[in-house]
């Protein structure tokens, strides 16, 4: 286990490889563990890190921190402190949220993006995680029987504190990410799950035509985890992601792609 001190709070993170640095964000329903099966596949090209979020697997509980400019502050200050200049990010839910808000904000500091279930607007949220009130192990309470289990999940979901998913979904509902996105000028690419009921695939037509460096593409019959559901297909896009940029057309999944692609 590692971990640093940012603000007189703990925040525990894991790296795994050598090579170029790449950070992983996790979302809402998990920790940083539901990243190893992609972070052992980057191992042997990157220095693969992930880190819990306040609130979130065992990094300290700091309620006055649960909102996306807190969490800002807290990955900023991670990289800080590893001495990370620039590093390309792939953030799922929460992660992704704060990960786009990151580059906008600091663009100096993050390569591309790679977002996935992220709710372009706030009628993506799903019911079960809008309508959840707190408690203890939010995972188990709001996927219930929802989605399929993994244990990558399963195992540290009990550590977070409810509060922390309260707040922070609160946070990301009052932005507009649609006009984040298009304020930013790097390589972005949307990754959703056709069949997601935790955060809603996007609806195309209710959602402004975006940047050329943005693209978005649904995974057919995926629900919310797409890295742990198809994690060969994930690993591979994203692959082809940080080969090609915004090239769309080189990449060698366009044929699969092609139809999501916009």
């Amino acid at each position: 286990m590692s971990a640093v001190v940012l603000d007189d709070s703990l925040v525990h993170y894991e790296a795994l490889g050598r090579g170029r640095p790449l950070l992983f964000l996790h979302g809402w329903l998990g920790s940083w563990r539901y990243w190893v099966p992609t972070m052992i596949e980057f191992s042997s090209s990157h220095r693969a890190y992930a880190l819990d979020f306040w609130g979130f697997g065992d990094s300290d509980k700091a309620a006055s921190r649960y909102s996306i400019p807190a969490y800002i502050d807290q990955v900023a200050g991670f990289l800080d402190y590893l001495g990370i200049d620039r590093v390309p990010i792939v953030g799922h839910g929460l992660g992704g949220v704060v990960g786009l808000s990151l580059a906008l904000a600091q663009p100096e500091r993050v390569d591309q993006v790679l977002a996935v279930s992220v709710p372009l607007t706030s009628a993506s949220i799903g019911r079960a995680l809008s309508g959840f009130g707190g408690g203890e192990n939010p995972a188990k309470a709001i996927l219930g029987r929802r989605l399929k289990s993994y244990e990558e999940v399963d195992i540290e979901a009990a550590k977070t504190d409810g509060d922390a998913v309260v707040e922070s979904v609160r946070s990301a509902a009052d932005l507009d990410i649609p006009a984040l996105l298009r304020g930013l000028t790097l390589p972005v690419l949307v990754v959703a799950g056709q069949d997601d009921v935790i955060v809603l695939p996007p609806d195309e037509s209710a959602v402004p035509d975006l940047s050329a460096n943005v693209h978005s593409i649904v995974f057919d019959g995926v629900q919310h985890y797409p890295m742990l559901e198809q994690p060969n297909k994930f690993a591979r896009l994203l692959r082809d992601f940080f080969t090609y940029r915004a090239d769309w057309d080189r990449m060698q999944l366009k044929d699969e792609w092609k139809r999501r692609m916009r």
